[in-house]
């Protein structure tokens, strides 16, 4: 049986801000229809610049970024995939500046061309499907943290997109937005790379964990990352576990 083509594929990436040492070296990464990829590693390593060369919103200084098996360099090329891969910020307020969740919702769609009622039908729909019902008329600056984000993830749904950037989407979720995120993650039909920092979610949420480590992706078959418990009598001090040589 024939492999899909991948959806995104980086190789040999190089970037590095103006000044600055590079945060991405010789990097590789692939994503395939339906996959769903998680990345845990520390702040700095570049998780999220990896994503804004993904949409274009920065250039490598070297290597190749292909998206739907086309190779792109140009501000131009990447105007179809910002309209194909959504991306969901780290700030929600990063991605909501209408006055009204309704308008926010409907941003997207009337970009693409659908008619002012037909956008709004849209963004009623996603609102729905994330059980936002009501949420229409309310105004965007005064929703609660957990409120935005899911507001933000129904502006970036109502594109219909063939992938998902997401990145860290459940920072500072109660549990019960964070298990409604869940829900809703989970019955998606996409594929999705998704950034956290907590292991059990990405457990959760994602097929394979990988890190990030010199400004590579770091594969499971390198390094696993884990989580254990475990009590001795010294526990409840700082203490370091030696390595079995």
């Amino acid at each position: 049986m024939a492999t899909a083509a991948p959806i995104i594929e980086l190789k040999g990436v190089t970037f590095g801000y103006p000044g600055r040492p590079p945060v991405l070296r010789d990097l590789d990464f692939t994503l395939s229809p339906g996959e769903r990829i998680g990345i845990m590693a520390p702040n700095g390593s570049g998780k999220t610049t990896l994503f804004h060369l993904i949409m274009g919103l920065v250039k490598p200084l070297a290597g190749q970024v292909s998206i739907f098996g086309k190779a792109l360099r140009e501000e131009r090329e990447f105007a179809e995939v910002r309209r194909r891969i959504g991306l969901l910020f780290q700030d929600p307020d990063d991605q909501l500046f209408s006055p009204t969740v309704i308008e926010d919702v409907a941003f997207g769609p009337l970009n693409l061309g659908k008619t002012k009622v037909e956008a709004a039908a849209i963004a009623r729909r996603t609102l729905a499907s994330l059980g936002l019902n009501g949420f229409e008329d309310r105004i965007t600056f005064k929703l609660s943290g957990g409120e935005k984000r899911l507001v933000s993830l129904a502006t970036v749904l109502a594109m219909e997109p063939e992938v998902l950037l997401l990145d860290e989407p459940e920072n500072g979720l109660d549990t019960r937005t964070r298990a409604k995120l869940m829900e809703i993650l989970g019955g998606l039909d996409i594929g999705y790379v998704l950034i956290s920092h907590e292991l059990e979610f990405l457990t959760d949420a994602t097929d394979i964990i990988y890190t990030m480590e010199a400004g590579r992706i770091r594969r499971d078959e390198e390094i696993q990352a884990h989580q254990h418990v475990h009590a001795h009598p010294l526990g409840a001090r700082p203490h370091k576990h030696r390595t079995p040589e």
